[in-house]
């Protein structure tokens, strides 16, 4: 890739993700207050990256992460293991009452008219009290990494999780290893360790070591304090408004290469028109917009992020790497739960417009 330069030596990891593990528990269709079950499924926006790439696309992908020595901690482990994402852990000790805690998430699917609703506990989050100095980011760096992301909902969790994240992003850069960051600006999240102010202020700190950067005009408003138009005004799938955003992005960080999204219009629960783009190196690239037939809408913007990364780190050329993103965040859509169930050659036909016609 002309304008990435991802190292083509022998390396341990081809990706390395840092954020938090959490246990989301979905009813379905039934909302919480009538539930009588839950399935439960183990995510977070970092490693659900890590684990789409490891799972679909085969390459050899890490956390580094918090890890609590307790049942939902050895829950969690098992489904990182087999999704084949290598743990680096940080270990807490539970104290059989208060924690601290792998945080909980709780999301019901919606139907039709009805949207899906999410409420959190992130008290006591074990992600949230990891610092500076927890992990040997030169350690891990050293044995080959060539690519390097986390996340805006990671950056959120606590004063020092940003703080972990600018010294891991120092470490890899020393290290010539791409960075990317997904914004995901959540003012909820924020609300408690400063609200907006100390958001831009962070992330802005953050930006500027990164490569590959994702998030829509709310993302680069919100979290960025880039001036825009009003995004709510506008179709959710008009590319218009992300393009006009760009040239000031990248004036005020110009290690920015790319900046990428994904374009949603939720016509109810279960139908959703998708689409995504990229601007790549002052190239616009847009994908098609397809209709999504959804189960599960939880992390399909993580498994675009996924497919795009592949593209990417495979040298594809960043038409087909958006393609490649936004044919496997559809497809993490039809499945239940946050992560990936989908094939790489399902996601190369989809990439490349074949339609759904049974496989016999």
């Amino acid at each position: 890739m002309k304008y990435l330069n991802i190292r083509k030596d022998e390396c341990q990891l081809d990706f390395l993700s840092l954020g938090a593990l959490v246990h989301r528990l979905n009813p379905g269709v039934i909302p919480f207050r009538k539930a009588r079950s839950v399935n439960i499924h183990v995510s977070g926006g970092e490693y659900n990256v890590a684990a789409g790439l490891s799972d679909c696309f085969g390459l050899k992908t890490g956390i580094a992460t918090a890890m609590v020595d307790y049942g939902i901690g050895e829950l969690v482990q098992n489904r990182v293991r087999e999704m084949g994402v290598k743990p680096f852990y940080k270990w807490f000790e539970h104290d059989g009452v208060r924690g601290p805690n792998i945080a909980a998430v709780y999301s019901d699917l919606g139907y039709g008219v009805r949207p899906p609703v999410v409420f959190y506990n992130r008290s006591n989050e074990a992600g949230a009290l990891l610092k500076p100095g927890d992990f040997d980011w030169d350690e891990i760096f050293d044995s080959g990494v060539r690519w390097f992301h986390s996340g805006g909902i990671y950056a959120a969790l606590s004063e020092t999780t940003s703080e972990l994240i600018i010294e891991a992003m120092q470490a890899a850069r020393k290290h010539g290893v791409i960075i990317s960051f997904d914004l995901n600006y959540r003012a909820k999240l924020w609300a408690p360790i400063g609200g907006l102010n100390k958001a831009q202020e962070i992330l802005r700190q953050i930006v500027k070591f990164v490569d590959v950067l994702i998030g829509n005009e709310e993302d680069l408003q919100m979290g960025l304090g880039v001036v825009g138009p009003n995004v709510a005004s506008k179709s959710k799938l008009d590319t218009k408004n992300f393009f006009q955003m760009i040239d000031q992005v990248t004036k005020e960080f110009p290690n920015v290469k790319a900046v990428a999204t994904t374009l949603r219009e939720v016509q109810s629960s279960n139908r959703h028109q998708w689409g995504a783009v990229l601007w790549f190196a002052g190239k616009q690239i847009v994908s098609p917009i397809c209709e999504l037939n959804v189960i599960d809408r939880i992390g399909g913007g993580d498994g675009f992020a996924a497919g795009l990364i592949y593209g990417l780190i495979t040298g594809r050329e960043p038409e087909e790497a958006l393609r490649l993103g936004w044919a496997h965040g559809a497809l993490l859509t039809t499945f239940p739960g946050d992560v990936t169930m989908a094939k790489l050659p399902d996601v190369e036909a989809f990439a490349k417009g074949e339609s759904a016609r049974v496989q016999r």
